[in-house]
């Protein structure tokens, strides 16, 4: 019974315009290599408010110009920029931004493109992406940002664009930086060709929690890549070839406030009611208001 309410939400909202999203300002660039460019600072930075995120997004994509991938290939780090630099995204300064873009010019300089550099820690027989993303990230810091930050912070604000599934982290912002580039559809760009759609994994914010959970798609209560993966299973099991493609839609049917899970509203307003449970015991209110469900890494 949920797939086909899965297949008619799935319908409703695949479609460019069918809600505001950091994607609609990628799909902005025709080639690939841009794609990848804006894409991953898109994401990178897709973390408090929508309204906030795109004005952010739109700042960024301003500096880099109408050629993003030529930007990033001739970035220099010990330039002033001071654009660039007096960038602030809530915690995120525009030092780290510049250090974000240093790395990916010395990802571009070394693999290419962002998916060769990618896909050195990609391996077909994998399960699905995590090792792959853990690869990705460790090999990324592992790339010198002292060309501008100078003296490096302990915990540089770069590092908060690079989490690990390993260390446990729910990999949103990567996730969804994958979903753009490697599916094809009426939302996602698929700009990546390497990388098949069924070794996805579901970009998990507050949304997807909470409809992951209304729909029972997962037991874990706090977020983190263990739910992100059992979420994606369960979705594998209604579809094995690619089952990240209900994401856009159940996390917008969040955003719309439409889920009733926990609240007193119920699933009176929820597009899947009848194949949902909206409203959690005691007990599972108790653990939740314990978990920190706004994770954005």
């Amino acid at each position: 019974m949920l797939r086909p309410r899965l297949e008619e939400l799935y319908a409703d909202f695949n479609r460019e315009d069918a809600a505001t999203d950091p994607i609609q300002i990628v799909r902005r660039y025709g080639h690939p290599r841009d794609q990848e460019v804006v894409g991953f600072c898109a994401a990178a930075l897709a973390f408090g408010r929508v309204g906030g995120v795109i004005n952010t997004i739109e700042t960024l994509a301003a500096i880099l110009g109408p050629a993003p991938a030529a930007f990033v290939r001739r970035f220099d780090p010990a330039a002033p920029h001071p654009e660039l630099r007096a960038m602030v995204h809530r915690w995120t300064r525009g030092v780290d931004i510049a250090a974000l873009l240093w790395i990916l010019r010395q990802m571009l300089d070394r693999a290419g493109t962002m998916e060769a550099f990618f896909g050195e820690g990609y391996r077909d027989d994998a399960v699905d992406i995590g090792d792959a993303l853990d690869s990705f990230s460790r090999r990324a810091l592992a790339l010198d940002v002292r060309a501008v930050y100078g003296r490096v912070p302990k915990r540089a604000g770069v590092c908060y664009f690079f989490p690990r599934p390993s260390a446990g982290s729910g990999c949103k912002r990567l996730n969804l930086f994958l979903r753009w580039m490697v599916r094809r559809d009426g939302v996602d760009l698929g700009a990546w060709t390497t990388i098949p759609p069924s070794k996805l994994i579901v970009p998990l914010d507050t949304h997807v929690i909470r409809l992951g959970r209304c729909l029972r798609l997962t037991r874990y209560t706090s977020p983190g890549w263990r739910m992100a993966a059992e979420i994606t299973a369960s979705l594998r099991a209604i579809d094995p070839i690619d089952p990240v493609r209900f994401d856009f839609s159940l996390c917008h049917v969040g955003m719309m406030n439409a889920c009733g899970y926990g609240r007193s509203q119920g699933d009176a307003q929820c597009p899947l009611r009848g194949v949902c449970r909206p409203r959690a015991g005691r007990a599972a209110r108790g653990s939740r208001s314990r978990s920190p469900l706004r994770r954005s890494s």
